[in-house]
């Protein structure tokens, strides 16, 4: 067995080395000619988005403005919801409201799992180690508040989003913010203006979960496997450090993605509800191995979190530097507020669209509240050179650091061989995340392009074809690219929330009224559908 790896190692290196040829060779050059492409793009996009402005002689972009005021308006619309229901949510995930003859194609569990592999994952393991390496430990603490705001948001967009779905003659189901934006402002304002209103911000949102999709749910995950990869094979100089290595793990990643992705909903949720549980679990048990064996440190570190918070001992600029920095972070691990949730959750087999959004507000909390939580404090706690390095780096040069490999070594210090379990959970975690990226951004491409399986299937080329295209880029690009499109569908998404915020309300107070008077049957303990967790 070690003569045939041994043998196989040296295979794939003459194999890399006849590729790339005296220098960089074609695949060296295909990588090149990418990044030529993407990166002016990249740099004039994430400009105009992260903006800034001064407002009582605080500076900051106006785009994370929006999505914080945006958080605390719904907050306090619904009375803190969040928390007032949370009870009840988890009693809707357990399946207690549930009836296999409701609309839909999956189950309130698989749907929220389907929503999670989209969100947990890379952003909080490569989005949490840039966060605090450039926004200091006090990053977290706005990381925690931007979950904490974003579950109304999501409660809202999902709930919409089941409202307004569209069922096909097939039994799929579409939804997300191209239908509500566009059905729900028209019923609400039913005149040419609210039409025309409800048109522009539905083409608007589906543009942008494209560019998303290729972007955030796509790149970005392709690009931190690849760099994680690296990481454990010797970096730049190591196995996978050489020219068209990346181009060659891109293949490979695309023929994962595409297998699963082409079964649609059912095929995603089937895999999801039992890959993100069990990734979930192993990853955060390594965070709690750091964390135990340091547990005389962890109170240093929650006091670290809260100061800096305030005082802003990042390198990215004071407090105004990390609260920026962790609700970016935040907004691009939970996706609260930007409508890109709601597409899995439509899915979701109820009669009542609230109940799918009392369970999507549990997404926040899972996802930033406690997993971005529990990354934060192993890469403070274990406080490596990494993070250090990555840091005067940043100061120095203004390069973002490659968060999964700062995370990758605050593992590394409590237990040496961690790393390649984080790489396996690295690369099924951003395979979770793209397979169900792909699913959304296929009901975005067919509301814009319509629905048909030439139609679809193109679609999935090109997405397959654009994770290559993550794997080789470099992350600074992939990462202003996904930043700046990220924040331009939260522009066009809560613009929509705002105006269809008193539906929401309405269909909340229908389901609640229900649930109080018992007219929802409510399942036994020992019933199929309640035990599916």
């Amino acid at each position: 067995m070690l003569f045939r790896a041994a043998s196989g190692a040296d295979l794939a290196s003459g194999l890399l080395a006849q590729a790339e040829g005296q220098d960089t060779g074609i695949l060296g050059s295909i990588e090149n000619a990418i990044n030529s492409v993407f990166e002016p793009a990249a740099n004039a996009l994430s400009t105009f988005v992260f903006g800034e402005v001064t407002v009582f002689g605080l500076t900051f972009p106006w785009i994370v403005f929006w999505l914080v005021l945006a958080g605390l308006v719904f907050t306090l619309y619904f009375r803190f919801i969040q928390f007032r229901q949370l009870k009840l949510a988890v009693r809707l995930v357990r399946g207690k409201y549930s009836d296999p003859d409701d609309p839909g194609e999956i189950t309130h569990f698989q749907a929220l799992s389907s929503a999670l592999s989209g969100t947990v994952g890379l952003g909080n393991i490569a989005g949490v180690g840039v966060a605090v390496t450039i926004g200091g430990p006090g990053a977290t603490f706005w990381m925690i508040m931007a979950g904490l705001l974003g579950m109304c948001s999501k409660f809202v967009e999902c709930t919409l989003g089941v409202k307004y779905r569209t069922e096909h003659p097939d039994g799929t189901v579409s939804g997300g913010p191209m239908h509500y934006l566009r059905k729900g402002i028209a019923e609400r304002f039913p005149n040419p203006v609210g039409q025309t209103v409800g048109k522009v911000l539905a083409a608007l949102a589906a543009v942008m979960i494209l560019l998303f999709g290729v972007g955030g749910g796509n790149m970005f995950q392709a690009n931190q496997t690849v760099a994680q990869l690296r990481d454990i094979t010797g970096g730049e100089d190591g196995l996978l450090g050489g020219k068209g290595s990346a181009l060659l793990l891109g293949l490979l990643l695309t023929v994962i993605v595409g297998a699963v992705a082409i079964g649609g909903i059912k095929s995603i949720g089937a895999v999801t509800s039992k890959l993100v549980p069990f990734m979930g679990v192993t990853y955060v048990a390594g965070c709690l191995i750091v964390i135990g064996t340091n547990l005389a440190h962890v109170p240093a570190a929650f006091g670290e979190i809260l100061s800096s918070a305030f005082t802003g001992e990042g390198v990215a600029g004071g407090t105004i530097g990390a609260l920026i920095v962790g609700f970016t972070r935040a907004a691009f691990s939970n996706e609260a507020g930007l409508g890109s949730a709601p597409i899995a959750h439509s899915a979701v087999k109820t009669r009542y669209p609230a109940t799918e959004g009392l369970v999507a507000l549990l997404e926040p909390l899972i996802d930033t509240v406690v997993i971005c939580t529990m990354t934060a404090l192993t890469v403070i706690i274990a406080n490596t050179p990494t993070w250090h390095e990555a840091q005067q780096v940043y100061a120095s040069e203004g390069k973002n650091p490659d968060g999964v490999t700062i995370t990758s070594s605050a593992f590394e210090t409590v237990m040496p061989w961690f790393p390649y379990v984080l790489t396996l959970a690295v690369a099924l975690f951003a395979v979770s995340t793209m397979i169900t990226w792909c699913y959304y951004g296929q009901k975005a491409w067919t509301y814009l392009f319509g629905k048909s399986r030439v139609s679809e299937r193109a679609y999935q080329v090109v997405f397959c074809v654009l994770i290559v295209c993550g794997a080789v880029l470099s992350f600074d690009a992939v990462l202003e690219f996904t930043d700046a499109v990220l924040f331009l569908l939260a522009l066009f998404n809560i613009i929509g929330l705002y105006l269809l915020a008193p539906v929401v309300k309405r269909e909340l107070t229908t389901f609640l009224q229900k649930v109080r008077t018992k007219t929802v049957p409510e399942r036994a303990d020992d019933d199929p559908v309640a035990d599916q967790v």
